[in-house]
């Protein structure tokens, strides 16, 4: 059984469920991906499926992808993204992997690269409160002092400062799966994912699951 295929983030909405229960949830288009290459123990080291999503222009593939990619077909993908798979015998280049691998009430880890936000101060990049509002106040939005006097003379690692924030890889974990709609190839998972709408995802089933 693959463990895994590749999405894009579309949004979030919500739905209601027979219960009456108001729940949010991320719609996440997931699939049709094609097997591109198969790669076994014997031949690579481990067991998995190379996923091809996202078809593209042909001019868009330079010539060495290109040769790879006519080995599954005729059609030319934008991402390619590995899954592990427990038997790779059992699939065949060109074949299409879609939803079936997946069921309502499953629960899945999702990975995506969350928004970036640039270079950001503490309050935005670490929850900071900030200093006092109040008259004569010369600490608003600044991190304040950091104890690097004569001793110990530098700044420790790892110090809570502005710099870089977002445009990181996270996964959440343990996402349900409220709804899947095969024709559309859609996925409702409860919950937000990391990303932007129109962000790359990729959706897999936990490890300890067999």
């Amino acid at each position: 059984m693959v463990k895994g295929i590749i999405g894009k983030k579309l949004g979030m909405t919500s739905l209601f469920t027979q219960q009456g229960e108001y729940m949010p949830v991320t719609v996440v288009q997931a699939g049709p991906c094609l097997v591109t290459q198969i790669k076994t123990v014997e031949k690579d080291g481990y067991n998995a499926l190379q996923l091809g999503f996202q078809e593209t222009k042909p001019s868009r593939i330079n010539k060495p992808m290109e040769g790879h990619l006519k080995k599954s077909g005729q059609k030319r993908f934008a991402v390619l993204r590995e899954v592990p798979v427990d038997k790779p015998d059992d699939y065949r280049l060109g074949q299409v992997i879609g939803l079936e691998v997946f069921k309502i009430g499953e629960r899945v880890n999702v990975t995506g690269t969350v928004k970036g936000r640039g270079f950001s101060g503490v309050i935005k990049r670490h929850g900071f409160h900030g200093g006092r509002k109040s008259h004569g106040s010369k600490s608003h939005r600044i991190p304040g002092s950091i104890g690097c006097s004569a001793s110990p003379s530098r700044v420790f690692k790892g110090k809570k400062l502005p710099g870089h924030y977002g445009n990181d890889r996270k996964t959440v974990q343990n996402l349900e799966i409220i709804d899947i709609r095969p024709h559309e190839h859609l996925l409702l998972l409860k919950g937000p994912v990391p990303g932007h709408p129109s962000g790359l995802v990729s959706i897999r089933k936990p490890k300890l699951e067999k």
